[in-house]
């Protein structure tokens, strides 16, 4: 079987599995859609243990509502279930999903979910088989056609998020120019040691936890994985702490660093879009000759 042959399986086979998953997700069928989400609040924040694992997180107690009963469940979390939550207070409104019929076998998110369709699965089958359509281009007629087929979409698909990226950026300017600023103290520092399985190497991944409280009296416990020099050996160190008024999650030690790297995106952005236009109409003009 030559390439062309190879390909046209690759691209019959990733179809199929998209086909397959738009129809479980129109049928309502998909783990997503199985998935039942509700809007938990914390009431209670625990002390975060200083060398254990950010799996583990910070400990919380939260209250959510049985969609099937209308009850409170309260649950407490101190195993790291679902993703981790970076920033907590008592109060603040965070996700919970769990199996239909499972309410214990519950997950936590950063923020509530909307209901999901289990579409992302499809999407990327979707995606492999249009690069598989891209490379049968290039093997079957002329390999610009990899050039277009490529860069075109990629540059089209940047080209339309830019303005949002823009807005963004303005928006955080906007939001960091009112930032509070208050005392905070690193409590603890969560360790983790990952072993490659190749050769044996060990990467330690620390994560400060500092602990903060609002000027309305709102008393904080977050990760702060960025602008902290020496993190193995912060426990205790004394900071401060510029955070959104309305969304204490929203926090950074170092507004000017905020600033530039926020520069940086969007001429990293700009730069991506160019370049891959770029490609793409060159692809295009070979093709044209």
């Amino acid at each position: 079987m030559g390439w062309d042959g190879f390909l046209l399986l690759w691209c019959a086979g990733w179809g199929a599995v998209a086909l397959v998953g738009a129809a479980r997700s129109l049928a309502g069928v998909t783990k997503a859609q199985r998935t039942v989400r509700s809007t938990g609040r914390i009431r209670e924040v625990g002390e975060p243990r200083h060398g254990a694992s950010r799996t583990g997180g910070i400990p919380l107690v939260v209250d959510y509502p049985d969609p099937d009963t209308g009850r409170r469940v309260t649950v407490t979390d101190d195993e790291g279930r679902g993703e981790s939550v970076t920033a907590a207070w008592a109060g603040r409104e965070i996700g919970v999903s769990h199996p239909r019929g499972r309410p214990r076998e519950f997950r936590f998110t950063d923020a509530p979910e909307r209901p999901a369709r289990g579409l992302a699965g499809p999407a990327a089958a979707l995606f492999a088989a249009y690069a598989g359509l891209v490379a049968l281009a290039a093997v079957r007629w002329a390999w610009p056609w990899a050039l277009v087929g490529g860069a075109g979409p990629w540059a089209l698909s940047g080209l339309w998020y830019l303005p949002e990226a823009v807005r963004d950026r303005r928006g955080k300017r906007a939001r960091l120019a009112a930032m509070d600023a208050v005392p905070g103290r690193i409590v603890a520092v969560f360790r983790d040691v990952r072993v490659d399985p190749d050769d044996g190497s060990t990467l330690t991944t620390r994560t400060p936890v500092v602990a903060f409280t609002t000027r309305d009296g709102t008393a904080v416990t977050a990760h702060c994985t960025a602008h902290l020099a020496d993190p193995a050996r912060a426990r205790g160190r004394e900071v401060t702490v510029h955070h959104t008024p309305a969304d204490p999650a929203e926090f950074t030690l170092d507004p000017a660093a905020d600033r530039r790297s926020w520069g940086w995106d969007t001429a990293v952005h700009v730069i991506a879009v160019v370049l891959l236009a770029a490609t793409a109409g060159a692809g295009a003009v070979l093709l044209l000759r």
